[in-house]
């Protein structure tokens, strides 16, 4: 083969430093990226880059330690561009990187590393905040502490484990039921100023989750009848599995889930100031690769380096839309005015033949997967607000065709 075809096609797979990427004059690069001065100004457009990059950095954390024997993520044995298609244009991942204020792309196939690519000078060793993908790494402890006896069924009640929630809202919720988001709890999650959101987490940070948690006393609908999102559903089963197995989220899932999936990297969860426990609901920072490992594990439904890491049935009665009710399947669930998603246990499940999943975050964080290409597309991002990735905005949008034109080139 011709030595520029060989170069070519090797590179094509590296990590690579886009010229360009939108706003760069805005989010700080002739700066270098700054670090916020204080914490409040994590968010501020000239801070997030540095932020999201590095928000362990800035705030108390834990860790958990990565493992003796990482995973590998191999070089594709062939490399091509990945390309995609959007209003009805071709475009390339490099394209993408050019259009969106994506921080991270990482493809992976089968354990092969298909792409790479870096905006904003971050790099693959830095750890991004992953914000609401972190609510499935509560769910995967979720089915560890059931395989390990500390967790009788979903059946149970929060409160079954928590006593300190007993005759509240969520401690009378099945565990089921927080898991898909289905407490039935009167609570809006815009990711506005004055939203439901925002008043419980200033709480939580006051006085801790469990009075966070006692403060929401008012039910819209009936457990487990209809999906409605919000963040304080994870922070309850997270005091569940905290109470079942006697460990904080960096040492039970750090031992169950991060080294025995392989990870190459520490990982890291922000801690709330006001009871000292890991944000379960999206403090938890980890490398894109580790990301793409993680994914990897649930292609792969629940096994790692030839062990069964997390039971294949629960991993299916996460990422299953056949094992949801109706109303929580894609194309029947109502989200906010769209029936596009379904959702499992804390995972948003796809429409289409073939099972397909994905771990979302605010600010366009996500993790793609698909098991039966054991295909897995790994997305940081800065984007312009919170809420506009969950809307529909040009980003979600974009992103959706990156992952459509990644599946229709590297599927077989």
């Amino acid at each position: 083969m011709n030595l520029r075809i060989v170069l070519t096609l090797a590179l094509a797979a590296l990590p690579a430093l886009v010229a360009s990427a939108p706003d760069e004059v805005l989010l700080g690069r002739d700066e270098g990226y700054p670090p916020p001065p204080r914490p409040m100004q994590t968010h501020q457009q000239k801070h997030i880059v540095a932020s999201f990059s590095g928000m362990d950095a800035i705030l108390p954390h834990c860790s958990l330690a990565p493992s003796p024997t990482p995973a590998p993520l191999r070089p594709a044995a062939i490399a091509q561009p990945v390309t995609y298609r959007y209003q009805g244009r071709a475009f390339t991942l490099d394209d993408y990187m050019d259009h969106q204020r994506a921080t991270a792309v990482v493809v992976v196939r089968d354990g092969e590393l298909v792409a790479e690519r870096y905006n904003y000078a971050r790099t693959p060793e830095m750890r991004m905040l992953s914000n609401s993908i972190a609510k499935t790494l509560t769910a995967l402890g979720i089915g560890a502490a059931i395989a390990d006896g500390r967790i009788r069924s979903v059946d149970d009640r929060a409160a079954q484990y928590v006593p300190e929630l007993k005759g509240t809202l969520y401690g009378e919720t099945r565990i089921e039921d927080l898991l898909r988001m289905a407490s039935g709890a009167k609570y809006v999650e815009d990711y506005t100023a004055n939203d439901d959101r925002t008043r419980y987490n200033l709480l939580a940070r006051r006085e801790g989750v469990v009075a966070a948690a006692r403060s929401i006393t008012e039910r819209e609908a009936a457990p487990g009848e209809r999906f409605n999102y919000s963040g304080a559903q994870t922070d309850v089963l997270a005091l569940v599995l905290r109470t079942a197995t006697g460990k904080g989220l960096c040492e039970y899932l750090g031992d169950r889930i991060w080294r025995p999936m392989g990870a190459e990297a520490r990982a890291t969860y922000i801690i709330n100031p006001g009871d000292g426990s890991e944000q379960a609901q999206g403090g938890f920072n980890a490398t894109a690769r580790d990301y793409a490992r993680l994914g990897m594990l649930l292609a792969n439904d629940g096994q790692a380096q030839g062990r069964q890491v997390v039971p294949r049935d629960w991993v299916l009665a996460m990422t299953d839309a056949a094992r949801q009710p109706a109303a929580f399947r894609p194309g029947t669930m109502e989200n906010r005015g769209n029936r596009y998603f379904g959702y499992g246990y804390q995972v948003w499940l796809l429409p289409g033949p073939d099972r397909q999943f994905a771990l979302l975050g605010i600010y366009g964080q996500a993790i793609f997967v698909d098991p039966k290409h054991k295909l897995v597309m790994v997305h940081m991002a800065v984007a312009r607000d919170a809420s506009g990735d969950a809307s529909g905005s040009r980003l979600g949008a974009e992103r959706m065709a990156l992952w459509r034109g990644v599946l229709a080139q590297t599927s077989p």
